[in-house]
């Protein structure tokens, strides 16, 4: 089944648009990449109500429970991680380790990231949006190499 977006005015496949009891056939009469639009340029215009928002939104007792379960089952994926994380601060509050700017774009506001949990001072220092896009690189590139088939065992076959 199709339906027009009123935004764009594309028409796309129900499967595009976002789930909403309230409308008539289901779903939301804006398409997901509208939708996403508004908000992402909302969030843009109102930072600081929404930073506000989402402050007070993380005091709230389910989120508070919610981020210490997070926080437990990140711990326990791997080990090495929270002692890499660790030792980066001891090594800085000690002076061994120096907080630089970050390597892609020169924030003052940077983080120690690692490639290798196994060489825990080793770090990347990249500011918060650069280290969630290095991650993000991680993330494509492990999935690129798991969907690509493996070529040396197809060839014993």
């Amino acid at each position: 089944m199709e339906k027009m977006c009123f935004k764009c005015k594309s028409v796309r496949l129900l499967l595009e648009f976002y789930k909403h009891p309230r409308m008539a056939d289901g779903h939301l009469n804006k398409c997901k990449e509208c939708t996403k639009a508004d908000a992402n340029s909302h969030r843009v215009k109102n930072i600081d109500k929404v930073r506000e928002y989402d402050r007070e939104r993380g005091k709230r007792p389910e989120r508070i429970k919610a981020n210490v379960e997070i926080t437990k089952m990140w711990n326990a994926e791997d080990r090495r991680r929270k002692k890499a994380h660790n030792i980066v601060a001891r090594a800085i509050s000690s002076g061994k380790l120096v907080r630089q700017d970050c390597l892609r774009c020169g924030n003052l506001k940077s983080l120690a990231h690692h490639e290798n949990y196994d060489k825990p001072l080793e770090v990347m220092w990249l500011c918060q949006p650069c280290h969630k896009q290095r991650h993000k690189e991680i993330n494509e590139s492990c999935a690129q190499k798991t969907s690509q088939p493996n070529t040396k065992n197809n060839a014993n076959l």
